[in-house]
């Protein structure tokens, strides 16, 4: 009877988040390091036909999902026509699990935004849309709680012909780093009002409203989940002593080109499947006066990817 209400007693002690349960948290950080170091180098998943990867192609892209959070791809087919390729992306994203697009006011009916340089009303004035470097950020920060971005594809068809590369980093992997340091980190990035996106007036005159809510937050699923920009223009951090200490650590672990860090310049057909991982961007074509040619596809999802 004892035994049984012991077990009874903490139903969620072997969660690796709750920081009252160390032998559970370093357990779990001891396999994830070992997964992160073990995919250092491992390249890009090989898929034949993007519209329907094969069993075998479609396991390893979740297994690296699921003990990376990210699986890097490359398809050596011809997609002269870019419809054809926005089909295919669309399938390929279907057959890993992912069924819920985000309704982005720069997606085409298809869900798809096109990442290129342009000075589209739309566009104009939005760093994804220039030749200008991107910060550290998860997509969709600026979302509100119920429309959380959970996972993404980035699928490069014209690359760059200067610059353009993409820095990852687990999301998980920033948690140890910061929890490492001090667990006070992640009790103050897990408050509910850590960190806030002000109101934004679109190009058409819609209002995007106030966002407020966690950096790191555990899901219904027990998968951690992370909300974060690292801009400093048009972001409001809660301004608490320990909220204020925490940012700045977070900042200083990703600045500090952690070891276990992916750095891809992609080429033409390859691209990013991942559960919204941490990323960057450098600038691309500096000397170039013309807009440049890079075209990359982004699709954006509130699920994660499915056996994730």
């Amino acid at each position: 009877m004892a035994m049984n209400a012991q077990k009874n007693q903490h139903p969620q002690a072997a969660s690796p988040w709750s920081l009252a349960q160390t032998p559970a948290y370093e357990n779990w950080r001891a396999t994830r390091l070992e997964q992160l170091a073990a995919a250092q180098g491992a390249g890009f998943v090989a898929v034949r036909n993007l519209a329907n990867p094969s069993e075998s192609e479609r396991a390893e892209l979740v297994r690296r999902c699921r003990t990376t959070n990210m699986a890097l791809y490359q398809s050596d087919e011809d997609f002269a026509d870019q419809e054809k390729l926005r089909d295919s992306l669309q399938a390929f994203s279907h057959a890993m699990g992912l069924q819920i697009a985000e309704n982005h006011r720069s997606a085409d009916p298809d869900g798809i935004v096109a990442l290129r340089v342009t000075d589209a009303p739309a566009q104009r004035g939005y760093i994804p849309y220039s030749r200008k470097p991107m910060n550290w950020h998860t997509d969709g920060y600026y979302n509100p709680p119920e429309q959380k971005i959970r996972a993404m594809v980035l699928h490069c068809a014209v690359p760059a012909g200067d610059g353009g590369q993409n820095q990852f980093l687990d999301p998980e992997l920033a948690y140890i780093r910061l929890r490492d340091q001090n667990p006070d980190h992640i009790a103050a990035l897990m408050r509910p009002d850590a960190m806030t996106i002000p109101e934004n007036i679109e190009p058409d005159g819609s209002v995007r409203p106030v966002s407020t809510g966690p950096v790191f937050a555990v899901e219904s699923d027990g998968t951690l989940s992370m909300r974060y920009t690292a801009r400093t223009r048009s972001i409001l951090w809660n301004d608490t002593p320990a909220t204020q200490a925490a940012a700045a650590a977070l900042l200083s672990v990703l600045a500090a080109n952690d070891p276990l860090m992916q750095t891809v310049t992609f080429a033409a057909g390859q691209g990013v499947l991942c559960n919204n991982v941490l990323h960057n961007r450098t600038g691309f074509d500096p000397d170039t006066t013309a807009a440049s040619d890079r075209l990359v596809f982004r699709i954006r999802f509130h699920n994660r990817i499915k056996g994730s």
